[in-house]
Formats: structure tokens, C-alpha cells, sequence
């Protein structure tokens, strides 16, 4: 029996990307297919456009913006599928994106999550930022992927044509099990957006799960379609999410030690927004560090609960940022790969 794909779209005011990219979507080739579009709130014409131009696709309302995060929490509790691909609004999808991945997963069932390869919609020679080929992380706490390094991205030549296991999948295109997801809860509404499916894979994990890089998927995403990357909501955001992920999923001893390097590494961070004239860059990173110490007791609590196992694999055992601004390595193959645990 083919199993069920559910394509979730979480849609916040996004009815031009939905013009744009529902077509590809639905000309995806997969035979046991259902389409739904969340809506978190949307103040546009979009509930009226799906409701008139796609009767087909199932729409489930929020009613308010709950974020990414408590968004897709609310939606997939009321999806029935045996996989689910949570995918933004402003991806292209190829015609036969879903049927290589499908296919990998059920070849071993520990496999809960993966990620296609994504390129830049605008650019489609080259790696699209949140994604690219496959997500890992540094001893820091710090993510990257194949094909991007901080905000170095690669042109695409092949180089990344084998799929492989990975840390973390983007949450651009993300792949899960039903039942993965429904066993670590799904993501953590505290982080609202950013980070949130870096912290699920981490868990996932730690649970010994794996997450995996199919190769033999591409799409193509926008980037950037509700929170640019020069957004201050999106500085607070990822410097928040980020000590509320190391705290949740390192091991204590190592959680004291990289959180304290990180709130030094962050006032360096604070200190050249303003040397570049970003003030609300700067505010942006001293909210987060506010934020991260009032909620230090409920993210606690929520570590206490977690599975821990601490040969995770996939981490790249060394510094990313100092790799790129002292070493200038500026790409994936560069890297020593005997480097990753």
C-alpha cells in the first residue's frame, strides 16, 4: 500500500506566493497525495483566493498568528497522513520531489526526518541559504550546512549529489514521520520561529533517530518571504532560539560551558552591529539574552524531560566561525571531514 503524504503549507499573508507556487505543487507526482494550507491569521486576500481557485486543498484556520512553530503544531494535529512535508509558501517544487525521498525513508525506518536539495529560486545555479545541501552543526552550538557556511553560499557543480545522513533538515522542506512526530511533540512553541526544526532534529537524535540529505530531490525557495534576514525580529529571534537550543539539548556540563562562550561571542556580535550602524540589530541581541534568562527555569524543566544521548551524530567538532573569518574556508569540502563526530 503507498503510504500518505500530507504537503502542509503554512501560510501567513503569503497569497502571492501561493499564486506563484501552487501550481508546481500541485503537479507534484505522487499518488497518494493530500494538500492542506494552514492559515495563521492571515490579514490578505488569501483564505478567499485557496477557498476560490483551490477548492481541492483543505484549509485549516488558526484564527490568530501563532507563529511558525505553535502554527504547524496546531495545523498537523488535525492532518491524517503517514508522512508529512512541511513546506513554505515560497518554494518551487519539482515534479518528482517527493517519490526519492518517500522511497529512502521507508527503506530504514529510523530515518524520521530529511530534506531535499535546496537551490535559490532566484539564483537556481546556486545553494539556497536556509538548507542547501544538508544541516550540521559546530561544538559551539553554531549551524551550517553543505553547500552554505554562515553567509557564504556555493554554486552548485554536483559536488553534493549523495545523499547522506545530516544534523539538522531545513524547515523550508521538511520531511517527518507521523509517528517521529507525533513522539517528540512536535516543534517547541517557545521559539516562535528560526532554529525551531534544528531543535527537533537535535531531539529526534537524541531519541536515535536519524535525519538525511536526499540528493535525489531539489526544489527551489525564496528565501526570506515573512522575515528577512536584515530583520530585527529575526536577530532577536536566532540569538534567542539559539541558547534556548543549547540549554535544551547539550549535556549540562557542556550547556554551562558553551553558553557562557556564547554571551561573550553575542556582545562581539553586539558590539559590530553597532560599529556598523545597526542599532536595532544590537537591541535585537540584548532582548534575546533578556528573554533567555526569564525563561532560564521553564527551559530547564523542559531539558529535564528529554532523552539524552550524547554520540550524536553528524557535529562538526571545531569552530565554524573561526573555520570562516580566521582560516577563510568558506565551503563544506574544506572542511576536515575526519572533523565530524
Amino acid at each position: 500500500m503507498i503510504k500518505k503524504v500530507a504537503i502542509v503549507i503554512l501560510n501567513w499573508n503569503g497569497k502571492s506566493y501561493l499564486e506563484k507556487f501552487l501550481p508546481s505543487i500541485c503537479s507534484s507526482n505522487y499518488s497518494n497525495l493530500e494538500i492542506v494550507v494552514g492559515d495563521n491569521g492571515s490579514t490578505d486576500d488569501s483564505v478567499r483566493f485557496l477557498a476560490h481557485n483551490y477548492p481541492q486543498i483543505k484549509q485549516i484556520k488558526t484564527g490568530v498568528n501563532l507563529g511558525y512553530a505553535a502554527g504547524y503544531n496546531y495545523v498537523l494535529n488535525r492532518v491524517d497522513a503517514d508522512y508529512f512535508i512541511l513546506l513554505n509558501s515560497d518554494v518551487e517544487v519539482s515534479r518528482d520531489w517527493i517519490k526519492p525521498v518517500i522511497k529512502m525513508m521507508e527503506s530504514d525506518p529510523a530515518i524520521a526526518a530529511v530534506q531535499p536539495k535546496i537551490l535559490s529560486y532566484r539564483q537556481p545555479e546556486e545553494f539556497e541559504h536556509a538548507g542547501a545541501a544538508g544541516g550540521y552543526i559546530d561544538k559551539f552550538g553554531y549551524p551550517f550546512c553543505a553547500g552554505r557556511i554562515l553567509d557564504s553560499t556555493e554554486t552548485d557543480h554536483g559536488q553534493y549529489d549523495v545523499s547522506r545522513e545530516i544534523f539538522w533538515a531545513t524547515g523550508a522542506a521538511f520531511f517527518i514521520r507521523r509517528d517521529a512526530w507525533q513522539e517528540m511533540h512536535g516543534l517547541d512553541n517557545d521559539f516562535f520561529a528560526h532554529m525551531e526544526e534544528i531543535d527537533l532534529c537535535w531531539r529526534l537524535k537524541a531519541a536515535g533517530y536519524k535525519i538525511w540529505y536526499c540528493a535525489q530531490s531539489t526544489v527551489y525557495h525564496v528565501g526570506g518571504g515573512t522575515l528577512n534576514k536584515e530583520n530585527p525580529y529575526k536577530t532577536y529571534l536566532n540569538f534567542r532560539n539559539s541558547l534556548y537550543m543549547l540549554q535544551k539539548n547539550l549535556s549540562l556540563i557542556s550547556a554551562l560551558f558553551v553558553i557562557c562562550l556564547r554571551l561573550w561571542l553575542d556582545l562581539l556580535a553586539l558590539i559590530r552591529f553597532l560599529y556598523e550602524g545597526k542599532r536595532k540589530d544590537a537591541l535585537a541581541v540584548n532582548k534575546a539574552h533578556i528573554s533567555f534568562f526569564r525563561n532560564f527555569r521553564k527551559t530547564a524543566n523542559k531539558r529535564k524531560k528529554q532523552i539524552k544521548n550524547y554520540k550524536i551524530s553528524c557535529v562538526y567538532n571545531g569552530s565554524i566561525v573561526w573555520d570562516y573569518f580566521a582560516r577563510g574556508i568558506k565551503k563544506y569540502s574544506k572542511l576536515k571531514q575526519e572533523k565530524f563526530l
